[in-house]
């Protein structure tokens, strides 16, 4: 099946929800797109059908609508042209009782129904001649077989149909335990070959990703590029077989390696040192260990310190070979509501392979988090939550770290960042770790109320767990002093209910009793509450580790509004 990108399932009622849940747990990194205001619990929500669906077709996504096939074919129509392009789109019935594939036969359409129907225990209703009579979609291969000359597939198949004999010369267990009329003696052929040949219109022929091309150490892409072509130009090896770019796990953060990599189209895999100790000991060098490694057979290319070429039996499984370079995002949800949740944090949700956290924030991700190993831990063990997700992350796991609001502020972003530069720990060494902001408390508090941080502003945490109240109240005085808006982070739990009465003491020396205060609780969940009251009426009682707490400067300044409700403000001039 060729299907390089994940699909998306539209849903046009909640209905069919249930449904598109039973197909996302055979397809985990679908995209669910239901209708606005008649679907709930989806990860993205539209409001033109239409518009929605031919804009994911034309950039190739595989479509699956649980609906009527009419209105996804009278919808798609405007943008059909080359069935070559066309990515598989698939009509699912809206109680799971029928997968009828409509389009991208050359992309897979069939073994994607097939996938579908088995996960909702139907037959798919497959109407593929050649597919039904020849048991397989000769025109897309499964994963690991490249079609190299699709154009002559179409009178190829056509004479298979009507009665002519093939010859299979090469190993394809996907064509031999089929129902193809095989004959030693066929007219036609077809060929499965990492070799460099020329098709011909009697003749397909199937490049396997059997080449293994492994490297390691780079000094300049390009010229490493030009290299690896040139190499298997000599060695008379179709670039098309190529399965991955392979090196000890020590050069996956090296730039150039997923350069050369991104030329050829493949993608890359690492091998730790204990994977190819014994074949250095052996006195390989590390490129023809990590070749050997993925390939279990030798180099078929001139001794090398650099570059090695080797060819395996049968394509190579790169979900069993090695290990891709293991990557660790550190995301903010924002305060709760999806609604508040970034682009960027969704995608990388839907693609994680884990997500690390507390069991509070893990649970605020919702239907993303379908599928993912979770790995809980109390909100107090950062370190050693940090800690967990960077070995994930090392042994080549994609990891999603949890944060509510935005993550370098108060959060998990710094709490990685520390354990890195404590420990630093050698196979860390190879992690993409990346940190994706989200809307901080102090940002939604002040968009709930109006726009108290519309001049400067510091925040403070009033916890003083990690360090001494002393420098709590020096900061405190200091932001007084110099007359900042002040949000206060973590101001009351359960063991810490003096800090704030003391923090409010030390403003009262630097602000008038009527200064606004707002107190924003539980935003975006379930029992948000924001009011604004007087600075001297701050009490703990007000408070909890879920409340984040702004307090004006000098020049705050309050709205009341007919309804009753109070807009508060800071003046960007001071006049």
């Amino acid at each position: 099946m060729i299907m390089n990108v994940a699909p998306a399932i539209i849903v046009l009622g909640q209905n069919s929800v249930t449904v598109a849940r039973k197909i996302i747990s055979v397809l985990p990194g679908a995209t669910l797109y239901g209708l606005e205001g008649r679907t709930s619990g989806v990860d993205v929500s539209f409001t033109n059908f239409g518009e929605t669906l031919r804009e994911l077709f034309v950039q190739g996504t595989p479509l699956i609508g649980i609906c009527a096939a009419g209105i996804l074919i009278r919808t798609l129509a405007p943008v059909l042209s080359d069935k070559r392009q066309e990515p598989p789109v698939l009509a699912v019935a809206e109680d799971g009782s029928a997968v009828v594939p409509l389009l991208g036969g050359l992309g897979g359409v069939n073994d994607l129904a097939r996938r579908i129907a088995e996960a909702l225990d139907v037959k798919p209703a497959i109407t593929t001649t050649g597919d039904l009579r020849l048991g397989t979609t000769l025109l897309s291969p499964p994963p690991g077989y490249h079609l190299a000359n699709p154009d002559d597939a179409k009178k190829f198949i056509s004479d298979l149909l009507a009665g002519a004999q093939v010859k299979l010369e090469g190993i394809a267990p996907w064509l031999s335990d089929r129902k193809l009329p095989i004959d030693p003696k066929g007219d036609l052929t077809i060929k499965i070959t990492e070799r460099l040949v020329t098709p011909t219109a009697n003749c397909l022929v199937y490049h396997p990703a059997t080449i293994a091309i492994a490297i390691s150490s780079i000094i300049y892409a390009d010229e490493t590029i030009a290299l690896v072509q040139q190499l298997l130009a000599d060695a008379a090896l179709e670039r098309a077989s190529v399965a991955g770019i392979f090196a000890p796990i020590i050069a996956a953060a090296d730039p150039a390696i997923h350069a050369v990599a991104s030329a050829l189209g493949v993608p890359a895999r690492f091998f730790t040192p204990n994977q190819l100790e014994s074949l250095l000991s052996q006195g390989y060098s590390p490129a023809q260990a990590a070749a050997i490694a993925a390939t279990g057979k030798s180099p078929v290319t001139p001794s090398s310190s650099q570059i090695a070429i080797a060819i395996a039996p049968q394509p190579i499984d790169l979900n069993i070979t090695g290990q891709p370079r293991g990557r660790l995002a550190i995301i903010g949800t924002g305060p709760g509501g999806s609604q508040w949740m970034s682009k960027e944090v969704k995608e990388i949700l839907k693609s994680a392979t884990d997500l690390v956290g507390y069991k509070t924030y893990l649970d605020l991700v919702g239907s993303l988090a379908a599928g993912k190993q979770r790995h809980e831990s109390d909100n107090r063990e950062e370190e050693a939550r940090a800690k967990m997700a960077l070995d994930l992350a090392a042994s080549g796991r994609y990891v999603a770290v949890v944060s509510s609001g935005d993550p370098g502020i108060y959060a998990m972003a710094t709490a990685v960042f520390e354990v890195c530069d404590r420990y630093a720990k050698p196979e860390w060494e190879s992690i993409d770790i990346h940190v994706a902001p989200g809307i901080s408390a102090m940002q939604a508090a002040a968009a709930a109320i109006g726009a108290p941080l519309g001049h400067d502003f510091c925040a403070i945490s009033l916890s003083d767990i990690l360090k001494p109240w002393s420098a709590i109240a020096q900061r405190i005085t200091a932001a007084a002093q110099a007359d900042f808006v002040i949000a206060f982070y973590n101001p009351v739990s359960k063991e810490r209910t003096w800090q704030l009465a003391e923090a409010r003491n030390i403003l009262l020396r630097h602000r008038t009793p009527d200064t606004p205060v707002v107190l924003a609780r539980n935003l975006g969940r379930p029992g948000q509450t924001v009011k604004a009251i007087a600075l001297d009426q701050l009490a703990p009682a007000a408070a909890d580790m879920r409340t984040i707490i702004l307090v004006g400067s000098t020049k705050t300044r309050t709205i009341k509004r007919r309804d009753g409700n109070i807009w508060v403000y800071t003046p960007r001039r001071y006049t």
